[in-house]
């Protein structure tokens, strides 16, 4: 697109010397060519605004004349109005009218339009009336130091000091009920990179940060839907909507969290993987970033990964005394397996680190192999996976035995050849630790008999399964107790003298657990020791329900006899004890 200067020196109306000179008093005097011309007295100002208006088809408006409603002028932060030197002065449904000294200036009617979900449409005025504009509209005087200092800041280098997440979204309410249903644009990188460097989406991203660490939140997720987008906090397992922020922002809140993961924004066809670290009140934060392109945008998660919350107190986990008895044991033999099982999130990686913890002395060498290294420990040799580079776990395990290793830790066992090398490691004289993904302890087995593992070999080498789930503990600020039926408590799986001599308590709701009743999670156990007993049987090819039944017999507790124990002690509700088990 021509300059102002060419199409002015184009149409004859300055010459090629004025043109020279008004240049060269730009490059000291600063400001635009236009207004530099007119203070040279080369061309009127009432002169450039109808050249302007006839060039660029857009109606000229003399601003010294017209009422402005302040409502309207303000839906434009004061600096956005001062760096690009416009002034919105009237609105008419979804469409914005903003008056601006150069209507070729599209970085700032897409910055506008960013900034307030806004159709905008522009009108032509002079430089110097809509500088007495925003003075008069936001009663500040404007200087070159109101725009130098609109730089956002950068968090990885400082603590993030933002605004609680209400203040940042009350600057965006004027649009937050907008719902956009024109089908997505192509998205321009260079915009997209300029757009994610606003303060607005920086303060917003930021402050979606700050308040998922100020509410105990263990994963973000920032989703983008057909007319909606939004984000959403799990805390203490459950996840609840934090905030809905205006469509328009997805692609800039987007790109600036895969910006800070050191992600490629251009890259929106594939999943990423990424990760952030941020110094926030004196401490540090990681969260795990991953990307997923969905059908209306990309979805982002992010998983916080905060060591000083990191429990490596195994007697702190929810444990009980023969549990952890049984538990340490196993962990304590020279050689053989431990397996942890359960869900996504249950706390297997937790319950994996304590283990190493009480494990870790001088004496001892470590290595572990982890799809992602979560948290770092001191004297443990960490290995992250990388597939890309067949960096996989089965070559890792072979590395690790060629390292004279001690303990081995293998993040989970997925395939048949990561099991073998896990279990022949386990029988020569090495203790492995890892996780499967199966719903409790006697299913284990049986996954791993699938997975084409002889019964012999799992007979042999596996010294405890551990199947563990996360409930979620009652708030202790807002505590109450409440009556449950006998009947209830029964079918739950009490005796009749038990249901009548206990007491349940819920969280009434109160601002220390945000209204939820809940604060903070406590792990349920199933230790199923191998025993002689339960070795013969796998060697017989028994089903995990025999498996159960035997383990049971020789004491094992289930998940949900563990989620009643914390029941009887008043720790969690029987809500959570539901959710978090079966009917054994």
């Amino acid at each position: 697109m021509e300059k102002i200067g060419e199409l002015l020196l184009k149409e004859k109306i300055i010459s090629p010397e004025q043109l020279r000179r008004a240049i060269e008093e730009q490059k000291i005097m600063g400001g635009r060519l236009g207004s530099t011309m007119v203070n040279l007295g080369f061309i009127k100002e009432q002169e450039l605004i109808n050249f302007l208006s006839k060039q660029y088809g857009v109606p000229a408006v003399n601003l010294r004349e017209f009422e402005i409603d302040p409502k309207v002028s303000r839906l434009v932060p004061f600096e956005i109005c001062d760096k690009y030197n416009l002034i919105p002065i009237n609105r008419a449904g979804s469409t914005l009218i903003v008056a601006i000294a150069d209507p070729s200036n599209i970085f700032a009617i897409d910055d506008v339009k960013f900034l307030t979900g806004y159709n905008v449409e522009v009108v032509v005025a002079s430089e110097a009336a809509i500088k007495e504009a925003i003075e008069r509209e936001f009663k500040r005087k404007i200087s070159k130091e109101d725009t130098e200092q609109e730089a956002p800041p950068v968090i990885e280098e400082a603590p993030i000091e933002e605004p609680s997440l209400e203040d940042a979204v009350s600057l965006l309410e004027e649009v937050e009920d907008l719902e956009v249903v024109q089908e997505e644009e192509e998205v321009n990188v260079n915009e997209l990179q300029r757009a994610t460097e606003d303060a607005p989406v920086v303060k917003l991203v930021n402050a979606i940060l700050h308040e998922a660490i100020k509410r105990r939140a263990s994963d973000i997720h920032v989703e983008p839907y057909e007319k909606e987008f939004r984000v959403r906090f799990r805390i203490d397992g459950v996840l609840y909507e934090i905030m809905k922020p205006p469509l328009k922002l997805k692609n800039a809140i987007v790109s600036r969290l895969k910006i800070l993961s050191n992600l490629d924004i251009a890259e929106r066809r594939l999943p990423q993987d990424g990760r952030i670290k941020l110094k926030i009140s004196g401490g540090e934060m990681d969260f795990r970033v991953n990307t997923l392109p969905t059908l209306f945008g990309e979805k982002v998660c992010l998983r916080l990964l905060d060591k000083s919350n990191l429990q490596l107190d195994m007697t702190k986990l929810g444990f009980d005394e023969e549990q952890l008895k049984l538990f340490k044991e196993a962990i304590y033999r020279p050689y053989g397996m431990v397996l942890v099982t359960g869900p996504t999130g249950s706390g297997k990686t937790t319950t994996l680190y304590s283990a190493l913890s009480e494990l870790n002395k001088v004496t001892e060498n470590i290595s572990t192999a982890e799809d992602p290294v979560e948290y770092n420990l001191k004297g443990i040799n960490q290995v992250q996976m990388n597939e890309a580079i067949g960096l996989n776990f089965a070559n890792v395990l072979r590395a690790f035995l060629r390292q004279d290793p001690d303990i081995i830790m293998v993040g989970e066992i997925r395939d048949f050849e990561t099991a073998e090398i896990a279990i022949k490691a386990a029988l020569t004289g090495h203790l492995v630790l890892s996780t499967l993904h199966t719903n409790d302890a006697p299913s284990t087995i049986a996954r791993l008999l699938n997975m084409g593992v002889e019964p012999f070999l799992v007979a042999s080498a596996t010294n405890l399964v551990l199947a563990q789930r996360l409930a979620r503990k009652i708030c202790p600020n807002c505590k109450e107790p409440i009556n449950i039926p006998i009947k209830t408590l029964t079918d739950m799986g009490l005796t009749e003298e038990e249901a009548k001599s206990i007491t349940c308590y819920k969280g009434k709701g109160c601002d220390t657990c945000n209204n939820t009743g809940y604060k903070g999670r406590i792990a349920l156990y199933e230790v199923m020791m191998l025993y002689d007993e339960l070795k013969e049987l796998i060697l017989a090819g028994a089903p995990a329900s025999e498996l159960k039944r035997a383990a049971m017999r020789l004491g094992m507790k289930t998940l949900r006899m563990s989620g009643l124990d914390k029941l009887k002690a008043g720790v969690t509700t029987l809500e959570e004890v539901v959710r978090c088990s079966v009917r054994d």
